[in-house]
């Protein structure tokens, strides 16, 4: 089967873009929600998640979300410790996970595709382009949060314009194209991939 990751930074509108392909039938990963769910269920994640930043990450139970954030969003070897633990455990998910699918081929989506090395499991890659402007307003938007607050995080991520190299495929979110004929144009071509006849 046909592995094809997502990618593009904050606010680029890679969400977005995926539910298109889901619309189409093709099942669709998300990294972020997947990591969530497993930062909350694997108990091996959460055991060693507790151990790197302390018991105060973990209240009755639950991730303390914001507790979290607070530290890895202003320490980038808090956030590569943080990577080190959920990755492997999002990468092992996502496997199993490929396995039980029967479509033409499947959709990964994540931010930090290249950053993680998870982009080596995958056979093409998608980016999804927004400039950096228009995804700062849609974020801000989006999450409630402050300028400052999203372009750190931004800053978390890679470069766009390395991001956008490193894709086999880009699709343009900046509203000068019509992002569903992109969308459709590549599940054609992914679906004749699959099939062998590209």
């Amino acid at each position: 089967m046909l592995k094809v990751g997502i990618t593009g930074g904050i606010g680029s509108g890679k969400s977005l873009v995926a539910r298109m392909f889901e619309v189409l039938g093709i099942p669709v990963l998300h990294a972020d929600d997947t990591a969530k769910y497993l930062m909350q269920h694997d108990t091996d994640l959460m055991a060693s998640i507790s151990r790197m930043f302390g018991n105060e990450v973990y209240q009755n139970g639950r991730l303390n979300r914001p507790f979290l954030a607070s530290v890895v969003f202003s320490d980038k070897e808090k956030l590569a410790g943080l990577n080190s633990l959920v990755h492997p455990a999002v990468l092992r998910y996502g496997k199993e996970w490929a396995a039980r699918q029967s479509s033409p081929y499947t959709l990964k989506e994540a931010a930090i595709f290249f950053e993680s090395g998870s982009y080596k499991e995958m056979d093409k890659m998608i980016g999804v382009y927004a400039p950096y402007e228009l995804r700062l307003q849609r974020a801000m938007q989006r999450d409630q949060a402050s300028g400052d607050t999203i372009k750190q995080r931004m800053a978390q991520q890679m470069d766009e314009e390395e991001k956008m190299k490193r894709c086999d495929y880009i699709i343009r979110n900046d509203g000068s194209m019509s992002v569903i004929n992109q969308v459709l144009d590549l599940h054609r071509q992914f679906c004749a991939m699959a099939s062998g006849r590209l």
